[in-house]
């Protein structure tokens, strides 16, 4: 099977959408398939200058960016001619409210090809700025009723966006796939080193994901320096690409050692490596879809302590396989925090509880649930 597959950014840039998009691609590619991806030339900093490439098979088409409306809301015409002109058995477009959700599924309809559409769970507008929440408005009110007639079979990541799509679509259309995470995450990391290589001793609690304002790194570390106020036994970590919060953190920061700010990581086995050296991992972040890291946190046996936003409270039960704080309560999130330190026989427990609860949402067994639509419409 010949498959495209559009986003805005494809690897090296770092991102959950990202990230699925091409752990898709590449299982398909070592299914037999011939797979292309079609996205922007932009990677959140800098254009990339290399627009077609071939990484573990995939075939990369970068569209040189026209406009950048915001830093996930990039305007690239240049997948529209390729789409056109070549032939490929099925299309499937990331991320709802994307210019190239409408074109995609219309030149799939021409073609009488399917079209396949994954949303995403762009659907919380708290905090965007005015110049991105106009145009939101247009996309939800005209321009996802249109782009919805065009697909063949629409993914919501999460039952939480069911009654939205539902204003734009037959629920008929609409299908639950949730996001993953790799197998390798369950199995221990032997002379696990990542707490020696930062100079740790102490327990880690772990902060991990883009550095951006709405997964508010500034609430971990406000946390953090509460709950440093009352006992030095602990260690934070923050760890992730910079999108806009790095400096702001590190000022935050100032001169407390036991906030250690890491940057990014490369590497599903590094990863581990990391979430096995930590004891609670916290997601204080105030907007989510159904973010991938804490299905690798679950993976991992961690337990958790995230925000209530959109698809975590479908994932994580109060109490039983992790806590849920709302956003900003300082107060809260430190108690939760705290309380795992000082059961780890509990905090074992749930951390045993998430391992069983996310077996089976391995990237192989979300693949071959996504091309079981692509196969069957």
């Amino acid at each position: 099977m010949r498959i495209a597959l559009i986003g805005t950014y494809y690897t090296p840039t770092i991102g959950g959408v990202e990230k699925v998009i091409q752990e898709l691609a590449e299982r398909y590619v070592s299914d037999g398939h011939e797979v292309h991806v079609f996205c922007s030339d932009f990677d959140k900093h800098k254009r990339i200058e290399k627009k077609y490439e071939v990484i573990n098979g995939v075939y990369i088409h970068r569209s040189r960016y026209w406009i950048k409306l915001s830093l996930n809301t990039i305007l690239f015409p240049g997948y529209i001619w390729d789409l056109l002109w070549q032939k490929y058995d099925v299309v499937h477009s990331h991320v709802s409210q994307k210019d190239y959700v409408f074109f995609a599924g219309i030149i799939a309809f021409l073609k009488g090809k399917r079209h396949i559409h994954t949303t995403h769970c762009p659907w919380t507008d708290k905090f965007r700025p005015l110049s991105v929440r106009i145009p939101l408005f247009f996309a939800e009110l005209i321009g996802n009723r249109v782009s919805y007639l065009f697909c063949s079979k629409i993914i919501a990541i999460t039952p939480w966006e069911i009654p939205t799509l539902k204003k734009w679509t037959s629920e008929r259309k609409i299908c639950i796939i949730r996001n993953g995470m790799d197998a390798c995450f369950f199995s221990p990391v032997k002379n696990n080193t990542f707490k020696q290589q930062l100079g740790i001793k102490e327990k880690m609690v772990l902060f991990f994901g883009r550095l951006h304002p709405t997964k508010a790194p500034d609430v971990f570390v406000q946390m953090a320096q509460e709950i440093l106020k009352e006992r030095k036994d602990l260690d934070f970590v923050l760890v992730g690409p910079d999108e806009g919060e790095m400096q702001r953190v590190k000022e935050m920061i100032g001169q407390e050692k036991r906030i250690h700010v890491y940057g990014s990581i490369q590497g599903k086995e590094k990863i581990a490596t990391m979430y096995q050296a930590a004891s609670v991992f916290v997601l204080p972040s105030y907007r989510e879809g159904l973010p991938l890291s804490i299905f690798e946190a679950m993976a991992s046996g961690l337990p958790l302590v995230a925000t209530p936003c959109n698809g975590v409270p479908y994932e994580i039960e109060e109490g039983k396989n992790g806590y849920l704080v709302p956003y900003g309560d300082i107060a809260l999130l430190k108690e939760k925090v705290i309380y795992l330190i000082e059961n780890p026989r509990l905090a074992k427990k749930i951390g045993g509880i998430n391992k069983k609860k996310v077996k089976s949402y391995t990237w192989d067994s979300i693949a071959k649930e996504t091309f079981a639509l692509y196969d069957s419409y």
